[in-house]
């Protein structure tokens, strides 16, 4: 609500005051429009320096914190620094204290020709809505197109963001380029993690991820408060520098997690590559049957297997005659399907001829005619 009891007491103006005849009315105006000038002055220079002295107190508190985090971790001794933050926090105690005070002679002063015109209520707006289609309106194919539109435009300030290491740089960077505010940046970096612990750049990775959470911290904030995410870039990095310890925790927790499940899935990702290799290798490998030369030698008898292992024709044929006719032409026609034998013209059984060519590791026999 607006306080209208502002307007009840306002400075007359210089020509609405009535002097004595006798004295030099111009001069007196002069002299009372000069002296509240001054007064105004004089306000305005004290509250830029309690702003100044505002904004250095929440710097040194940051760099204390992170001071006393950073020794924590190489078990230094603290104390110093402690008694450091406890000075800084009474300070910030006067700080607020002088503001509160600030306020109240603010609301007490009346209003004057020189102030009463002045605009109440200045801000800038960042649209509140993004102008960008929701992707719940775009197909697969269409949200596809966009990322790699947007990689294609940005790749070298994705890379450029994702190895900033400081939280100001961070903050002009975006502010700087605003249209990585936004999901692509987000899955951008989370594949550029996935893809660097798999090549085993686990501290690259680790910096990266970092720069990831911060981003999904500012899209998460844009959800929540329902406007542009570029109107909360300013807004997280003013808080997580000076977060309270529970903020900070659940952002080093949130990070913890999430290069937990880069590792997850980078393990999980390089196990579906080798299946893949393994399965085209195989295929490769299939005989005129279907059949896979590794898995049919393996299913043969051991007697068979030495046959292969020695490339022995006539052990094998010894081997074959003396088995019983329905279990060797079993064997034999797999051994045909896999590739391991390959049939002669005029043999009635695909036994009488070998494979000539070698199957990776598998081991076949080379012969015209075994008949």
């Amino acid at each position: 609500m607006v306080d209208y009891s502002k307007w009840k007491d306002i400075e007359i103006s210089d020509d609405e005051d009535e002097t004595h005849p006798n004295i030099d009315t111009p001069s007196l105006f002069r002299w009372r429009h000069q002296a509240r000038i001054e007064r105004m002055e004089e306000r305005k220079r004290e509250i830029q320096e309690h702003e100044q002295r505002k904004t250095e107190n929440i710097r040194k508190l940051a760099e204390t914190k992170r001071k006393i985090a950073e020794a924590e971790s190489k078990g230094a001794n603290l104390d110093s620094l402690k008694a450091e933050l406890a000075s800084i926090e009474k300070e910030q105690k006067e700080i607020q204290a002088k503001e509160d005070d600030l306020k109240k002679k603010e609301k007490k002063t009346p209003w004057n020709v020189d102030t009463i015109s002045e605009p109440g209520f200045t801000k800038t707006i960042i649209n509140t809505k993004p102008n960008r289609p929701k992707d719940e309106n775009l197909t697969e194919e269409e949200k596809e197109a966009r990322m790699k539109k947007f990689i294609k435009e940005n790749e070298s300030l994705l890379k450029q963001f994702g190895m900033l290491r400081k939280f100001d740089d961070s903050k002009a960077f975006l502010q700087q380029h605003s249209q990585l505010v936004c999901e692509e940046t987000a899955n951008y970096l989370v594949i550029w993690c996935i893809n660097l612990e798999m090549e085993e750049k686990h501290d690259l990775m680790a910096h990266v991820a970092h720069q990831t959470i911060c981003m999904q911290y500012i899209l998460e904030l844009s959800k929540q408060l329902d406007v542009d995410p570029r109107a909360c870039v300013g807004s997280f990095f003013s808080r997580i520098q000076v977060a309270e310890k529970t903020y900070k925790d659940s952002f080093d927790d949130e990070l913890a997690q999430f290069k937990s499940r880069i590792q997850k899935r980078a393990a999980e990702k390089i196990q579906e590559a080798i299946k893949e290799q393994e399965e085209e290798e195989r295929k490769a490998r299939l005989g005129p049957g279907g059949l896979d030369p590794v898995e049919v030698y393996e299913e043969l008898p051991d007697e068979l297997k030495k046959c292969f292992d020695a490339q022995d024709v006539p052990m094998l044929q010894a081997t074959i005659a003396k088995m019983p006719e329905q279990k060797a032409i079993y064997y034999i026609k797999r051994c045909v399907d896999a590739g391991l034998w390959v049939p002669g013209k005029n043999d009635e059984e695909p036994t009488m001829k070998a494979n000539t060519s070698e199957q990776e590791s598998t081991p076949s026999v080379s012969t015209n005619d075994v008949d």
